[in-house]
């Protein structure tokens, strides 16, 4: 298994709150009405907390602030995960899906890679 992960951070006109309700209400539910299609396995969004524990952690080790959130992706390969973009469905759904991101995504502070994840 590989896995597509991204770390989101929000529009700035956006309050957190705002964001994720329509990360969670819009977005996700969009997404996995097509995830069989893109041939994606698994679909977790992870929220970050309103929490003065982040600050301290940032502070703490001298770090950027924090995304908003994590998005995850699992597909069973690279070659599957490939396969499932480019074919036509999976290009229009892939930029229907990048459009709606629009609403909610600062692309520009955002990042989007591709892991294989090892549990120790």
């Amino acid at each position: 298994m590989i896995k597509f992960v991204m770390c989101i951070t929000r529009h700035t006109d956006m309050t957190r709150e705002d964001f994720k309700d329509y990360w969670m209400n819009k977005h996700g539910p969009f997404f996995m009405n097509n995830a069989e299609a893109m041939g994606a396995k698994k679909y977790v969004q992870s929220h970050t907390l309103n929490s003065p524990l982040n600050d301290n952690l940032r502070n703490s080790r001298g770090m950027q602030p924090e995304y908003d959130g994590v998005a995850e992706v699992w597909f069973e390969s690279e070659e599957a995960l490939i396969e499932g973009m480019s074919s036509p469905e999976g290009q229009k759904l892939g930029a229907a899906l990048h459009e709606d991101e629009g609403n909610f995504i600062d692309h520009s502070k955002s990042s989007a890679f591709i892991v294989e994840e090892y549990e120790f």
